[in-house]
């Protein structure tokens, strides 16, 4: 059975950093690429930042230069380095992982940036 979870979150004042962290169990976790995504209220889902089985990166725009993910395939884990953070971050953050082409999520973590 996959599994995913999300760890990290918390609130932070602007300029402030976190790091997320999505734990997979139950696949293959090194042939997949893994996707994280955000979530506010009566907004789609965005995509901020995806890696690739090979460690390519991608990023959304917004968050380009500030954001940082990574993975680590012994440990199962993704990460998500947040840096310069402000309000407008503010959002539950899920992982997601695609496996022929049945998605997964983890139930997210929230992030909130305020002073």
């Amino acid at each position: 059975q996959v599994n995913l979870v999300e760890s990290g979150g918390g609130l932070v004042q602007p300029g402030g950093s976190l790091r997320l962290s999505c734990k997979a169990v139950g696949i293959n976790f090194r042939i997949h690429d893994i996707k994280w995504y955000r979530q506010t209220p009566g907004k789609e889902r965005e995509l901020v930042a995806s890696i690739t089985s090979g460690g390519g990166t991608d990023y959304a725009d917004p968050v380009k230069g500030r954001f940082t993910i990574s993975r680590d395939n012994v440990y199962r884990i993704s990460y998500l380095q947040m840096n310069d953070l402000n309000p407008e971050d503010t959002a539950l953050y899920l992982c997601n992982v695609n496996r022929a082409g049945v998605p997964f999520w983890g139930r997210g973590t929230q992030v909130t940036v305020s002073s």
